[in-house]
């Protein structure tokens, strides 16, 4: 049974998610931690709803067998098509990862946001519902950014292909006076470097980090089960490809460990 001092559990499609594990641990020093990177099935942004529910009950399986507390589903395409069944399916708190418009709506004074998202998210019911809310003279100008996914599992963020992937998808977005780019996928952090290249150190670029920590301390102080723990947490990393891959994000050290495993 889990309790407070059994890990939180985070999964994604790849190693993108560690950008939003790393926010958590930064908040949530104390906590064990348990990362499923299912770096085989990358991305999910290509795949159906029901592919997308099936490779994400998988890995709330895996993580559950771990004793894991809480779940974070660390990918926006598993959160918009899989988490409502989650929630319904399993009795563990689900922290879900939606692109942060609402913020950009607030922050754009051109009123026209740009989101650079996959396919599978800007698709889904649950990016409209959220969309929906907005009110009308937000203008939302959605881009799929096929291709940025597998260069980034590939280690290739720096490389001439990204830059002009990135290139491509984003001049369309300032040229339609865009003035925040939201990014909906948690591999895209890692690329903020590369795109401040292009749209300068004061355009503002958002994603979802810190504000899916903050809830997540919250789910856990609401259902009383925060570590009480004094000492700083041990973090467990999984991969299903080479461990290489995640050995680019995560050094391992004495607390944390990363494992290749075969699911």
């Amino acid at each position: 049974m889990a309790n407070s001092s059994s890990p939180i559990g985070v999964f994604d499609s790849g190693i993108g998610g560690t950008s939003i594990w790393k926010e958590i641990q930064k908040l949530l020093p104390n906590e064990d931690s348990i990362y499923l990177s299912d770096s085989k099935n990358a991305p999910y942004g290509s795949k159906g709803k029901e592919r997308i529910i099936e490779l994400a009950i998988k890995n709330t399986e895996f993580l559950l067998n771990q004793n894991c507390k809480l779940i974070v589903v660390a990918c926006n395409t598993a959160t918009t098509n899989a988490i409502s069944y989650l929630r319904q399916t399993y009795d563990v708190p689900f922290i879900g990862i939606e692109p942060a418009i609402k913020p950009a709506s607030i922050k754009t004074k051109t009123k026209v946001v740009g989101i650079l998202a996959t396919k599978g998210t800007l698709n889904s019911e649950l990016f409209a519902k959220t969309s929906s809310t907005l009110n009308d003279d937000i203008i939302i100008k959605e881009q799929v950014g096929t291709g940025l996914v597998e260069l980034i599992e590939n280690g290739q963020i720096r490389s001439p292909e990204m830059t002009k992937l990135l290139e491509s998808y984003i001049h369309p977005l300032l040229a339609q006076n865009a003035d925040c780019l939201v990014l909906g996928c948690t591999h895209y952090p890692y690329l903020i470097p590369q795109i401040r290249n292009i749209v300068g150190d004061n355009f503002p670029i958002i994603d979802s980090g810190e504000a899916v920590a903050r809830q997540t301390k919250n789910i856990l102080d609401k259902h009383s089960i925060l570590s009480t723990s004094t000492k700083k947490g041990v973090h467990r990393f999984y991969i299903n490809t080479k461990k290489e891959i995640l050995n680019r994000f995560i050094p391992e050290t004495e607390s944390m460990t990363v494992k290749e495993l075969d699911f």
